[in-house]
């Protein structure tokens, strides 16, 4: 990307319209997360990343897909933050970087075949999301 990664994390919270500053760090997104084993960084750690300005190793991350968009971590937020936000924004962007790399259904049985684990709900949620 040529941004610089401080102008990078203001283009997420622009996005995600999520203020990552708010976050204490007590961990309740990340303890709800039903795909919590399934990712690299969890809730937490993507809001914390963000914070600190540090999102280019959150847009390489393979594991961003896992999340089920399920908003399980925005329920459990006692200050609001909404993590799946900052998790959408980062696939946005990860997305606008492959320039033009669509999602489209018939990716799905290719997909599936490269990883029979991956959850339904996250390659409906991709769909949705990626899909021009």
């Amino acid at each position: 990307m040529q941004m610089s990664e401080k102008d990078v994390a203001a283009l997420v919270k622009e996005i995600s319209g999520s203020d990552v500053k708010k976050c204490m760090k007590c961990g309740k997104c990340s303890a709800t997360c039903p795909a919590y084993g399934e990712m690299r960084f969890h809730p937490h750690q993507f809001v914390a990343m963000v914070a600190r300005g540090r999102v280019e190793e959150l847009l390489k991350d393979p594991t961003v897909t896992r999340c089920l968009s399920c908003f399980a971590c925005v329920e459990r937020c006692p200050r609001g933050v909404e993590p799946a936000n900052v998790v959408a924004a980062i696939r946005v962007l990860a997305e606008r970087e492959q320039e033009g790399n669509n999602f489209s259904p018939a990716d799905v049985p290719k997909l599936l075949s490269q990883d029979p684990e991956i959850p339904q709900q996250a390659l409906v949620s991709a769909f949705r999301k990626y899909r021009k």
